[in-house]
């Protein structure tokens, strides 16, 4: 039994058919429903200020989850929230229906939400006005403290022995009206939220990881949004093959029509056109609409009406004088690709090398991930442009400003230290 099992031994789970086994890694027991049974779906003011008042008189943390229509509408807003609270039982809340659930945030502000993968949920939790100002991350708590699996299924049958129900992750939770199954799997994803992370920071506490946790989940808490991304198109699947500046202007051409036309129909971009249609088009740049129809994404079942349109969108791309074409490469900030070094700088290379190393065993020997003791990216910026004087105070702040944890900082610099005195061999 690992630590955060016999902490779920030892703690009776309100939940249906009482605590776990002993043994639970072979008699992991279903879940079948909820405790209380699937609560009805909040989709009135009235109801939600029953909700709110509710979770504002509960006691402890409050399980978060919310649920996206991710491949099947545009963007990652949330179409269902689910709550779950002690004193205040579970909570399923229809954003779709409750835009603003600001109020509902503000009641459990001073609460420590319990989320799993907590970047996942807290962009579209905070467009509905719900944002945590502490949480716990019950996946990363997981990585820390080393677990191989950290799904929630995973944690939930390895850690407290009960198998919750699979099937309805990717379904499309704009579904009006959303199935009893479906309503069941997402007040089971809270039903038992609290209870995991109550093993999980005690076995964190026993590994000596709970202040590395903390310092990483007040992180999360307080970053800001992601600004949008530059330059979106130039991750359209298969990008790679695109070699000619012609051919990225058809690629960034075809990706903004094909986003205007999903976000004007609240549908997922690739249900508008592939990327690899996108691809094709690029490669081919074809001159009309019947040598464009003879290409695969685009034949078969496509109207003329579609066609033309993105044949339009080529010839935009074809029309373009040189100076405006899309150059061959996003400026980056920071080092190269790796593969490139030991051509441009073969001593940083050898510190890369070096530092690669001793981060994965000091990685190993804490027994968890090397990309959450320190980034990679961390690491080969350090590399790549070292202080001049590279010792643990200079290193640290280096760390510091690329936006390394305390606890971190302290972890890594000895190890990374040791690796930039290759410079002097």
């Amino acid at each position: 039994m690992t630590d955060a099992q016999e902490t779920a031994a030892d703690s009776p789970l309100r939940t249906t058919g009482g605590a776990p086994p002993d043994d639970v890694e072979t008699a992991p027991l279903p879940l079948l429903a909820p405790r209380e049974g699937i609560p009805p779906v909040v989709v009135d003011d009235a109801s939600l200020a029953e909700v709110i008042a509710a979770f504002a008189a509960g006691t402890g943390p409050v399980a978060v989850d919310a649920e996206r229509a991710s491949g099947y509408r545009y963007g990652q807003r949330a179409y269902l929230v689910q709550l779950r609270r002690q004193g205040a039982g579970t909570a399923l809340i229809d954003p779709a229906a409750c835009t603003d659930l600001s109020g509902l945030g503000e009641a459990i502000a001073g609460t420590e939400w319990v989320l799993h993968a907590a970047t996942q949920d807290l962009p579209c939790l905070r467009e509905i006005g719900m944002l945590p100002t502490r949480l716990f991350d019950t996946e990363l708590a997981a990585r820390l403290a080393g677990y191989p699996r950290v799904g929630l299924g995973a944690m939930v049958e390895n850690v407290l022995g009960f198998v919750l129900e699979k099937g309805h992750s990717a379904v499309d939770w704009s579904t009006r009206p959303l199935p009893e199954p479906w309503l069941r799997y997402a007040a089971l994803d809270v039903e038992l939220l609290v209870d995991l992370r109550d093993a999980l920071e005690k076995d964190l506490d026993r590994q000596g990881k709970l202040e590395w946790a903390l310092e990483e989940f007040a992180a999360i808490a307080s970053a800001p949004p992601a600004q949008p991304r530059k330059d979106p198109w130039r991750r359209t699947s298969g990008m790679h093959k695109v070699r000619r500046r012609r051919q990225m202007a058809v690629v960034r051409e075809l990706w903004q029509t094909r986003d205007r036309i999903a976000q004007r129909r609240d549908v997922s971009p690739g249900k508008v056109l592939g990327d690899a249609a996108i691809i094709e088009a690029a490669l081919a740049i074809p001159p009309n609409v019947h040598a464009l129809s003879s290409l695969s994404g685009f034949g078969n079942r496509m109207g003329r009406r579609q066609l033309d349109q993105w044949q339009a969108a080529v010839d935009r791309a074809r029309a373009l004088p040189e100076a405006e074409l899309p150059q061959p490469g996003q400026q980056v900030a920071g080092p190269p690709p790796p593969r490139a070094w030991a051509d441009k700088n073969p001593l940083a290379a050898a510190r890369l090398t070096a530092a690669r190393a001793a981060v994965s065993a000091l990685a190993e020997r804490l027994n968890l991930p090397q990309e959450n003791l320190i980034t990679p990216d961390t690491v080969r910026r350090v590399c790549w442009q070292p202080p001049a004087q590279t010792d643990e105070t200079t290193v640290a702040s280096a760390l510091l400003g690329y936006g390394a944890r305390t606890w971190q900082i302290e972890l890594v610099t000895p190890a990374l230290v040791a690796a930039m005195t290759i410079k002097r061999v």
